[in-house]
């Protein structure tokens, strides 16, 4: 008999075939039901910041409200524009979808817990490359966005469709970037085991720089305010969906909110701690017979999901290039010199340092990235006021007739001519 107890991927490693089907049927339930939600808590909470009232009418506090939304978008006329490739048309929003629900097979949504009479957990699988696994599926997503602005066989939804895979593969880079800290930290890309490292202090206190990263990384993928460029642009109508209605825009609506949900759910399992309860509460992951930390995980969730819609009603949208300039050219290279601080501080700790020469090296690399920054706001500034500056007129090389006052410039000449012009007017 096993003396310790089993860790979360040998319980998920035992389930038969049945309890797996169940288990990802309540997870796709829990899904579009959050979803339903997210989208009426999103409309109630900026109505709320608007000093408005929101859905109100649908049911209690309006809670039916996107319900009905969604049943009146299914009852719509379907339309398929004349030029478009009826066949990628109709796939398109079905890919975007269908990948969004890819990512919760492997985060771990609570601790051991008792199903039909079998221990096991609330995450369908796991493996020793789960993180990156779900970076994968993820990405799948541009496919869908990039077909669905070519097969509308229209201009401006093509445009869209270039802008927002550009946009996501763009944000796609940082945010994997930012996770390497965190493999690197917890010597492991496997979901469960990050969660278990994370049993004395959460990433994101360790980590600051990357869940940072991140955070701002999963808001400009997700096409959300202030990087809602997909649908922004006046001279793009309405980004690459422009030509869909009816059921097959409800699926690219869908799909947002379950990729904010997925983004948000890795977010909270890579640096909140996942299912775990808060720093001091640990005895409530044993209420409800295990059954309690999906409270704390979804609470987590929530709060990620509060940010997205502060982030609406709070921040004006960026300009295109503004945004693309802040991905690539300060939110990479930050993480790439983070991934090389976090490298050296394990080498360091790993090969018995003593702790002031690990706080010095800390110390010496943000004085240097602070000096860094320093130096180069400053010369931002110079070349900003250089560029500004207005530049003395040269003197005119062709020879200028002498006025009576003596003057030859060519001010001269115009106060003349306007002198002249005037007595002739009179």
């Amino acid at each position: 008999m096993n003396e310790f107890p089993m860790t979360t991927t040998e319980l998920i490693g035992t389930d038969p075939g049945w309890l797996i089907a169940v288990k990802a049927l309540l997870v796709f339930a829990i899904c579009v039901v959050l979803t339903l939600l997210a989208i009426w808590a999103e409309r109630r909470v900026v109505a709320r910041m608007q000093m408005r009232l929101g859905p109100n009418r649908v049911g209690k506090f309006g809670l039916l409200q996107s319900l009905a939304d969604g049943v009146k978008l299914a009852l719509k006329e379907d339309l398929i524009p004349k030029a478009a490739d009826k066949i990628v048309f109709v796939i398109a929003p079905l890919i975007s979808v269908s990948v969004c629900f890819l990512a919760f097979a492997v985060i771990p949504m609570s601790g051991p817990v008792m199903m039909f009479g079998r221990e096991t957990a609330m995450q369908l699988t796991d493996f020793p490359v789960a993180v990156l696994y779900i970076l994968a599926a993820t990405s799948i997503g541009v496919y869908g966005i990039v077909l669905a602005g070519w097969s509308s066989g229209s201009t401006y939804p093509l445009l869209g469709g270039l802008r927002s895979s550009a946009q996501v593969i763009s944000y796609e880079v940082a945010m994997g970037l930012s996770l390497v800290a965190v493999f690197i930290y917890s010597g492991s890309m496997s979901t469960s085991e990050i969660v278990a490292s994370q049993d004395r202090f959460w990433y994101a206190v360790v980590l600051f720089p990357s869940f940072i990263i991140y955070v701002i990384s999963m808001v400009g993928e997700t096409n959300r305010a202030p990087f809602d460029l997909a649908e922004a642009e006046g001279e793009l109508v309405g980004g690459f969906h422009t030509e869909y209605s009816s059921l097959k825009f409800a699926l690219f609506f869908l799909a947002e909110y379950v990729n904010i949900l997925a983004v948000s759910a890795l977010a909270t399992t890579l640096f909140l701690g996942g299912y775990r309860a808060l720093p001091g509460l640990g005895f409530t992951e044993s209420w409800l017979g295990g059954w309690f930390t999906m409270v704390w995980f979804f609470a987590k969730v929530l709060l990620f999901f509060f940010l997205f819609i502060w982030l609406r009603g709070t921040l004006p949208r960026l300009r295109y290039d503004q945004f693309m300039k802040f991905g690539w050219k300060v939110l990479i290279p930050a993480s790439i010199a983070w991934i090389m601080i976090v490298a050296t501080l394990r080498v360091l700790s790993a090969e018995g340092a003593p702790q002031i020469v690990i706080g010095g090296f800390t110390a010496a690399m943000v004085l240097l990235v602070l000096a860094g920054t320093s130096i180069y706001e400053r010369s931002k500034a110079r070349a900003e006021a250089k560029a500004h500056e207005v530049p003395d007129m040269p003197e005119p090389t062709f020879p200028l007739p002498v006025m009576p006052s003596g003057r030859t410039s060519a001010a001269g000449i115009l106060s003349t001519e306007s002198s002249e012009g005037s007595e002739r007017d009179e």
